[in-house]
């Protein structure tokens, strides 16, 4: 008979609970993008018309290692999030900023509001 994962869980000593939750926190933190899709309590389908794409499209670029900045910046907005790239050294973190919004085409060619 199966047991219920509270009753598991409390029989654990505090040591295990510990590690337990230190890798679920881990696991949480870093996960592919169809992981994240699922964690937001999407399906394909659904993040497709977010993107105004075909459901395909979201299969193809969840299992690609190699995208524009762009697009992925888009994806993650349409699972409600930002995307911010940071790069880790050993004297600290920078945050880039150049990637968190394109250009307004019009200023580029001269044109003021």
């Amino acid at each position: 008979m199966a047991k219920k994962f509270e009753e598991l869980w409390l029989k654990m000593s505090p040591e295990s609970r510990a590690r337990s939750e230190a890798l679920t926190k881990k696991l949480l933190a870093e996960m592919p993008l169809y992981s994240l899709r699922q964690a937001r309590g999407l399906s394909q389908e659904a993040l497709a018309q977010r993107l105004n794409v075909k459901q395909p499209s979201i299969a193809k670029l969840e299992q690609r290692t190699d995208m524009y900045i762009s697009t992925l910046r888009d994806h993650i907005r349409a699972l409600g999030g930002e995307l911010e790239i940071i790069a880790r050294f050993p004297d600290g973190d920078v945050k880039l900023t150049n990637f968190t919004q394109l250009p307004d085409p019009a200023r580029e060619e001269g044109q003021d509001d």
